[in-house]
């Protein structure tokens, strides 16, 4: 028996699997996921671009009624010009001549751009920013750079939060990023004009990400094994479904932007009060040498379950006044090659997911039917999604079901173009079909991922992962909005991307009733492709001569 994961659950094993203590810290985390659902798809409404049209001013140039309306240009596809209009100095001298719209040939008087600005539709939305800084026409570019800056920030936190729970602790980087989210999506509310709101909006996507991350580690370090499951492929995912459901309800009655924002947000700064309540990860605090600070929280979670725990919980397997060395750095990814493989694998991986999740979920307002229930119906499907994703997660072999996943929802997606036009009920449901599977392998992904790295990488490989799906998140928006050139274009590109990274996740290990590794030396080694022999892990010398020189009572020293 070695000082890893088997000593680790062994020895909490005296607090039971879903005692007051596991119930209470599990139902705690999922709350503070209830800000990711609604922060990350606000922007479905707050950012939506109502019909518009060009301004020609009330009075303006003395025009009639009648005359006014005909001074916009009718398109093809029987909807007015949003861009440009007829030149309104032409209209007012055939307006003068008392010549009627019917009797003048349109279409041979030249246009120009909309020189007073633009009218929205407000029969959907008071506001927008949008409607409210004129993102459209010649601006309209700002809108999916406004998306792509926010998960920009996803990137930036992605990268720095890992490094930084691993180096200060889960629970600190948790409640910080909580106050920073909701600060800065406050702030937005306040701002009048674009640039200040895409810098607030940046700051919340580094927080939004470190927020998740750090509370989904802390979790999944914390909880007992059956909690765990439950906890990274169900709990967490249910709750950020939950905040997602809230948006629409929320946005249905609510339709002007900045009291959308700050109504929807404000509630946020509530859960600083869980800080008395959420422990630090004692598996943190081990690989820190900290023993005595794991030993009290372990403690205090035997009082609450009424179990009597052991004198001294760690003592077969750490001395007290561990060395308290840094945690593995995220170079280690790229050092190794049974990490690096795997990694790149996994990064790919992340990167499609993302990109179809994203861009289907921002796909709602386009969908045939009303916005806001096609975004409750979005939301609501991934309800069943991840009740089915901790079913499988305790019963079925990760890699397969994660490959399964990805290659139904391909599927839905390339079968949705098959569908004809006037059959829209039909391709909405295969839509949501393929939201349903792609949610699947969302939820699936995270608690595999944290299954296949050790305690002292997890939380900076997490981030890295999520960093590279981020990547992803930046181009979603501008994959959606290729259906300017050709409607079908996002879906065939999204059922390729994912069909593809099916058959790349076959390649990565089965961690299905394997223990969670504590150290470099614990992971399961990469297959591999095309290759005669798996990719092993390589180790320091360091930790090789120590590995060889101890005794089972002190290999657990080797984590850090």
């Amino acid at each position: 028996m070695d000082g890893g994961a088997h000593d680790y659950e062994a020895d909490t094993a005296f607090l039971g699997d879903w005692g007051p203590f596991q119930r209470r810290l599990c139902l705690l985390l999922c709350v503070t996921m209830i800000p990711n659902g609604y922060g990350s798809l606000v922007v479905i409404f707050v950012a939506d671009t109502p019909s518009h049209r060009c301004l020609v001013p009330p009075g303006a140039l003395n025009l009639t009624p009648e005359w006014r309306r005909a001074s916009v240009p009718i398109e093809e596809d029987g909807r007015p010009a949003e861009c440009s209009r007829y030149r309104l100095d032409l209209i007012r001298a055939y307006s003068e001549a008392g010549a009627p719209p019917s009797h003048v040939n349109l279409s041979a008087v030249p246009r120009e751009a909309c020189l007073d600005g633009w009218e929205y539709d407000r029969s959907v939305y008071v506001s927008t920013i949008v409607s409210e800084w004129d993102l459209v026409c010649g601006q309209k570019w700002k809108k999916p750079l406004t998306l792509s800056v926010y998960f920009g920030g996803f990137l930036a936190g992605s990268f720095i939060s890992g490094q930084l729970s691993d180096s200060f602790g889960r629970k600190k980087v948790l409640f910080v990023a909580l106050a920073g989210q909701t600060f800065c999506s406050l702030l937005q509310g306040f701002c009048h004009s674009w640039m200040p709101f895409v810098i607030l909006y940046f700051l919340s996507g580094v927080f939004h990400i470190s927020n998740y991350l750090a509370a989904y580690v802390l979790g999944t370090e914390t909880l007992s094994p059956g909690v765990r499951q439950f906890f990274s492929t169900a709990g967490a995912c249910l709750f950020f479904a939950v905040g997602y459901l809230l948006l629409p309800l929320h946005a249905y009655f609510i339709r002007d932007w900045r009291t959308l924002q700050l109504g929807i947000t404000a509630p946020g700064f509530l859960l600083l009060i869980l800080w008395w309540f959420i422990p630090e990860s004692p598996r943190w605090l081990l690989s820190r040498g900290r023993v005595a600070e794991a030993e009290a929280i372990l403690k205090g979670a035997a009082r609450r379950n009424q179990v009597e725990p052991p004198a001294r919980i760690f003592a077969p397997r750490q001395k007290e006044g561990g060395s308290g060395k840094a945690g593995v750095s995220v170079c280690v990814m790229l050092r190794s090659p049974n990490i690096r493989w795997m990694s790149a694998v996994l990064w790919l991986v992340w990167n499609t997911i993302a990109i179809a999740y994203l861009a289907l979920s921002l796909n709602t307002s386009n969908l045939h039917g009303d916005a806001y229930f096609n975004c409750f119906l979005s939301g609501a499907v991934e309800i069943p999604a991840y009740l089915a994703t901790w079913i499988m997660f305790r019963r079925c072999p990760r890699r397969l079901t994660l490959a399964a996943c990805l290659l139904a929802s391909g599927f839905f997606l390339l079968a949705t173009q098959l569908v004809p036009e006037d059959l829209d009920r039909v391709a909405v449901a295969l839509e949501m079909m393929g939201k349903f599977s792609v949610t699947l392998a969302f939820g699936h992904v995270y608690a595999y991922s944290a299954e296949l790295y050790p305690t002292v990488l997890r939380t900076t490989a997490l981030g890295a992962c999520s960093m590279a799906a981020r990547i992803g998140s930046i181009l979603a928006p501008y994959v959606l909005y290729l259906r300017g050139y050709w409607v079908s274009l996002p879906y065939m590109l999204m059922g390729g991307l994912i069909t593809t990274a099916s058959l790349l996740s076959l390649l990565l290990p089965e961690s299905f009733g394997m223990p969670l590794p504590e150290t470099l030396a614990h992971m399961q080694p990469f297959p591999g492709c095309c290759r005669e022999k798996v990719y092993q892990q390589t180790c320091t010398k360091e930790e090789e001569t120590e590995r060889k020189s101890t005794d089972v009572s002190s290999t657990h020293q080797v984590i850090n």
